[in-house]
């Protein structure tokens, strides 16, 4: 629903090419939406058979042939009941990179604790990264503000871990075994 929602939305502000689409994604939404070159196109062509978009093809001058897209009547009504429907609901953000989390404590504080550090500097540079963004995009400044506050949430969180992992107060498993088993 959220792919969807997000083309036709920016279909509904100017007609736009595919290619153009996809820069616009990789430069300033992969972010917030994760939408690859192939998923686009077949997104942009099964919405075409919806009837929610349409197409001409374009040439300029020796350059080669573009396909051009824009919403229709039928993919404006459509896009108000996906944006309705979004803005309704909640969907937890998958969270992949905190997997390592569950078996932190296998791991002495002197190994954790520079490896936890190097996650932080990571966030704090991705954090950079969005603020760069965020005063770029003031259009969809709501997206952007919405990560980064996810995103300072997270870096807070790294920054008490790595305290209770210095200080000690971490809970360390009942099973030590596991820690001791860690290479074999």
């Amino acid at each position: 629903m959220e792919k969807r929602l997000f083309l036709l939305g920016l279909l509904r502000k100017s007609e736009m090419y595919g290619y153009q689409i996809t820069e616009l994604i990789k430069a300033h939404f992969d972010f917030s939406i994760a939408i690859t070159t192939p998923t686009a196109y077949r997104l942009l062509r099964k919405m075409a058979e919806d009837g929610w978009i349409t197409y001409r093809d374009e040439k300029v001058g020796n350059r080669p042939e573009r396909r051009v897209y824009s919403i229709t009547g039928k993919g404006e009504v459509t896009f108000q009941k996906l944006l309705r429907r979004s803005l309704a609901s909640y969907q937890p953000a998958d969270h992949v990179s905190t997997v390592s989390m569950a078996f932190l404590t296998l791991l002495l504080p002197e190994e954790s604790l520079p490896l936890l550090e190097q996650r932080k500097q990571s966030i704090e540079k991705y954090l950079e990264k969005l603020k760069q963004i965020g005063s770029q995009q003031m259009e969809y400044y709501l997206v952007v503000e919405n990560h980064q506050v996810h995103v300072e949430t997270e870096l807070a969180w790294i920054q008490k871990l790595i305290e209770k992992v210095r200080s000690g107060s971490l809970h360390v498993p009942v099973n030590q075994n596991l820690r001791e088993n860690k290479h074999g």
